[in-house]
């Protein structure tokens, strides 16, 4: 197995020769029918194959090919880390962890250069011609329809660029940032530059707000996998990317100069768009099919300005498509999730595993294994946890002990079924959110839900719990019929495993108001641990797709109901006017509408 591969190409013919790469020769355009197809491929067993369109015909011309789905599957996520085994990518973090326990990332940052010469991860500047640089376009010829940008779906406001690798600097030059944000296409020299607020971009851009600064900014496109994966890397502000990438490769990554402005960027990317952001310039950018599953809402954002197009002499065009999960960005995501376990562990020592489950999209649920130790532990481990970096945009906080594997959902439930006192194991807080979480009624802050899966100990109460009885026919008839009867928005239910699915016609009605209804029969209580209410186009039988909406869909301080005597009755459903939500709420995702 290759340690790196010095660009993306090298990485493609490599997936080529071990059959994890699907050449396509048909002629396909880059508006949604590339997405359809990635779309499909993507949510095979396993994360398919890695795509490679060969003919991609833009506005009636032949253009550059186009690579997809290059990092969705645990094997070529792996490989282009250069390890074995996705599950194993913290391993050697760990290793240099436990070695002498850092107390903050600093210190880690200090162990590797133990570890590894600091001089030989370190990124280098490239002598000489870069191969990024062997065709330059400036001035008037700058021209962005060159380069095939994928629009990925129907509601999407125009192209965009899914797969940057946006480079930034600090006002005084000192700091560095590589980060992944998207880029919308707005004409032959301009884009939209979207840094959410919490992005170390977004810092940088708010340092030159200050001092009234127009910001440098370039964009490569294409690079070796280790650095397109760093660039995605939640790491601490002031650390750069670069070293990480360095890390994961053994060696530095090659660097060149810019034309036009002063940065540099990867030497072996495919495209780079040098240029510059204004303080003061703002443009509406989106709506875009984002990895919730949802579409962003459009917003004002700074527009960056192209100065020059560099690219090499045959590009390939590299793109990923993020939407409904399972997709290529869930595999990403499960490398950062084992990368930053050992990190994480290392300010929280009494963790010892945890698990972002894909329907979550990566911020709004964690399960966590605790290692307990004394009374109240979970709850302070769920505090901690909301006080650490990109944890903190996390809504959903599971603890379970030691014993429990995080990522066996099954298990979770059945702790759920019998082990649950919703009174004790429920606690209810406040904090930041991920700009793209709807469900608040405010952007950016909103509730979060704590839950307490452990097992109890000295000093702790012991919890009240009531079976969960098993159900007849006739149960379910009766359950059935109380919905006919007393709840006019009701479609359909499905009762499996002491948890209800309830679909409803929810129209302009207060969920609540329908949560409060099922709370009054006792039946539900007797039968099931949770019921869930979910709009009517929702397939009740899909639990991956339930889970989804209960994660994406829901406010805890309001859209949960503790009822007696252990009864978990969740609002899933779309939020409106008669729920107190005046925020605009974002459509699902479909190639279908």
């Amino acid at each position: 197995m290759k340690t790196y591969y010095k660009n993306i190409q090298e990485f493609i013919e490599e997936l080529d020769k071990i059959g994890e790469l699907v050449r396509i020769k048909d002629a396909v355009s880059p508006e949604i029918e590339i997405s359809k197809i990635t779309d499909i491929e993507s949510k095979k067993v396993d994360g398919g194959k890695a795509l490679l369109f060969e003919n991609v015909v833009d506005n009636g011309k032949k253009t550059f090919p186009i690579a997809t789905n290059l990092f969705g599957s645990d094997k070529r996520m792996s490989m282009a880390l250069g390890i074995k085994k996705l599950a194993n990518a913290g391993d050697e973090i760990d290793a240099l962890v436990n070695t002498n326990p850092p107390k903050s990332f600093g210190d880690f940052v200090e162990l590797v250069k133990k570890a590894l010469p600091l001089t030989r991860i370190m990124p280098k500047l490239k002598r000489g011609k870069a191969p990024c640089q062997e065709v330059v376009k400036t001035g008037d010829d700058i021209d962005l329809s060159e380069i095939p940008v994928l629009k990925c779906w129907p509601h999407d406001g125009g192209r965009f660029i899914t797969l940057p690798l946006v480079f930034t600097k600090s006002p005084d030059g000192t700091k560095r940032n590589l980060g992944m944000y998207r880029v919308q296409i707005f004409d032959k020299n301009t884009t939209g530059m979207h840094w959410h607020i919490h992005k170390d971009g977004s810092h940088f851009f708010r340092e030159y707000t200050k001092e009234k600064k127009r910001m440098p900014v370039a964009v490569a496109i294409g690079a070796d996998p280790a650095t397109i994966y760093s660039a995605t890397a939640p790491m601490p502000r002031g650390i750069d990317e670069l070293l990480l990438a360095g890390f994961f490769r053994k060696k530095g990554v090659p660097m060149a100069k810019c034309i036009t402005i002063d940065m540099e960027v990867p030497a072996d990317a495919e495209f780079v768009l040098e240029g510059y952001v204004d303080y003061d310039e703002r443009r509406l950018e989106g709506p875009f099919g984002d990895h919730t599953g949802y579409y962003s809402i459009a917003d004002m954002y700074p527009v960056f300005h192209l100065t020059a197009i560099t690219r090499k002499e045959k590009p390939i065009y590299c793109a990923t498509l993020v939407g409904p999960p399972p997709m290529e960005d869930c595999y990403m995501a499960k490398a950062t999730e084992r990368i930053f376990l050992p990190l994480l562990r290392s300010v929280m020592p009494e963790i010892k595993d945890y698990f972002l489950p894909w329907e979550g999209v990566f911020h709004n649920i964690v399960v966590v294994a605790l290692d307990k130790e004394y009374p109240a532990h979970a709850r302070k481990l769920a505090q901690g946890l909301w006080g650490q970096g990109q944890m903190s945009f996390c809504k959903a906080i599971v603890v379970v002990d030691a014993d429990v594997e995080p990522s066996n959902l099954q298990k979770i439930w059945e702790l759920f079924l019998d082990n649950f006192d919703a009174k004790q194991d429920v606690f209810i807080g406040e904090g930041v959110l991920d700009v793209l979480d709807h469900s608040a009624p405010n952007a950016l802050r909103g509730a979060k839900i704590g839950i307490d899966l452990t097992r109890r100990i000295e000093g702790e109460p012991q919890r009240n719990i009531s079976e969960v009885e098993p159900m007849s026919q006739a149960d379910i008839k009766s359950c059935e019929d109380f919905l006919k009867n007393n709840i006019s928005q009701f479609v359909e239910m499905n009762a499996d495993d002491g948890f209800c699915a309830i679909a409803i016609d929810k129209g302009e009605s207060r969920g609540r108001n329908i949560l409060e209804k099922i709370e009054q029969c006792e039946l539900f209580g007797k039968f099931f641990r949770s019921v869930a209410i979910f709009d009517k186009e929702i397939d009740i039988k899909n639990k991956s797709k339930m889970l989804w909406k209960i994660f994406n869909n829901t406010d805890p301080s309001r859209d949960i109901i503790f009822a007696e005597p252990n009864l978990t009755i969740i609002d899933a459903c779309k939020k409106n006017r008669a729920d107190g939500y005046t925020r605009e709420w974002p459509d699902d995702l479909s190639f279908d509408k």
